[in-house]
């Protein structure tokens, strides 16, 4: 599987976990010392999805097109 399809992967499933943990937001808690912080965890899975973009948008092919004029 291509490096591209791998990361279109990994941002639409992301994208799924967003759309469940924000459809049903559950409160922070802490149990036995460790804290869960749905927050955090939202702000994670967005930063996964921004770097999946900025990957993508490294492979997309640019093209740049100029004029010279002498």
């Amino acid at each position: 599987m291509p490096d591209e399809d791998v990361l279109k992967l990994i941002r639409s499933q992301t994208l799924a976990i967003i759309q469940q943990v924000t459809a049903q937001p559950k409160p922070s808690y802490e149990l036995d010392g460790q804290r869960v912080s749905w927050s955090e965890y939202l702000g994670r899975l967005t930063a996964v999805v921004e770097w999946c973009n900025a990957q993508l948008a490294r492979e997309t092919p640019c093209e740049r097109r100029s004029c010279g004029k002498t």
